[in-house]
């Protein structure tokens, strides 16, 4: 099929949200507290539906068991989801497990392995992003004893940066600031801190510390960023991260380049500027806030403007 596949993403409201979504990428948000737009998924909590063309109306996750022929892949369900996250107050520090520990507690849910891209960042905005404790007994010890500031590792962000975390990893977005969130198709998150917040009916949200404690990775591990980038006529590629989880890369496009046809179904993010895909005797508009699926053998085909993007492959 060399025809692209838009899709219509799905908005979340979260307690931390805010209207960043609409002023960055012009999204008609439905409350003033959006924190998620759902914007490539088949997850039975939020699926993207396809906007045009000929599976118009359809959900992603229906596209992927009915069609198999543009995907080709071994995966039961569709492995990944993308994300835009508006963090306007600081999110609860969490950590996520492996496929292996949510495969036995989550009812089968796959683990949540992610990585983000700082779309935009106020000044000052950090993350907490690992912990200090040294044994998982050290680990219950401080965060029964509320020593959050010794415990959590803060790293300041900006545009532009990326952070790859893997499950086991504790982590939270701060305030001020908005990622593309690459991750495994899952929705299950352990939450460890809250700041004693409370939901709008009063009640403090539920915290899940012995799960959390069971799934962290301790002593916390870092993987060192190796980011390798090509560039040729009209395209630098950035690779961030490619593992069994995903492969992530960024894509800056000035003027016009040339693709070859897809090995692999591609996830693309536009989130900036504008352009235009064309292949065959087609021609498709690309605009800040899409977000569309190249099926396998999609192409070759041409990308033509002033573009980033973000490319996503299982």
């Amino acid at each position: 099929m060399n025809q692209p596949i838009f899709l219509q993403p799905v908005f979340q409201e979260r307690i931390w949200g805010g209207t960043k979504l609409k002023e960055l990428f012009g999204y008609s948000i439905p409350t003033e507290q959006t924190g998620e737009c759902w914007a490539i998924s088949a997850h039975p909590n939020g699926q993207s539906i396809v906007k045009d063309g000929p599976y118009e109306g359809m959900p992603l996750g229906t596209l992927w068991t009915s069609h198999p022929e543009l995907f080709r892949s071994g995966s039961k369900v569709f492995p990944l989801l993308t994300k835009l996250l508006d963090a306007s107050d600081d999110l609860s520090v969490q950590v996520h497990p492996d496929d292996s520990y949510a495969g036995e507690h989550e009812n089968g849910e796959l683990g949540k392995t992610e990585c983000w891209y700082i779309v935009d960042a106020e000044p000052g905005a950090a993350i907490i992003y690992g912990h200090e404790a040294s044994s998982r007994e050290q680990l219950r010890q401080m965060i029964e004893s509320g020593q959050w500031e010794e415990l959590l590792t803060k790293v300041p962000v900006k545009a532009g940066d990326f952070f790859y975390v893997p499950s086991g990893t504790i982590h939270a977005l701060g305030k001020g600031i908005v990622v593309l969130e690459t991750q495994q198709s899952s929705d299950t998150t352990y939450r460890v801190y809250d700041y004693d917040r409370r939901d709008k009916d009063g009640n403090l949200r539920e915290l899940h510390l012995e799960k959390a404690i069971d799934v962290t990775t301790i002593p916390q591990a870092y993987e060192p960023a190796k980011y390798s980038a090509a560039e040729r006529e009209g395209i630098v590629q950035t690779t961030f991260v490619s593992n069994s989880f995903f492969t992530v890369e960024k894509w800056d496009i000035t003027g016009r380049t040339e693709m070859p046809a897809n090995e692999k179904y591609t996830l693309v993010s536009v989130i900036g500027g504008s352009g235009l895909l064309r292949v065959l005797d087609s021609e498709y508009k690309l605009n800040k806030g899409d977000h569309l699926i190249l099926p396998v053998d999609f192409g070759p085909y041409e990308l033509d403007g002033e573009l980033k993007l973000i490319i996503s492959r299982e």
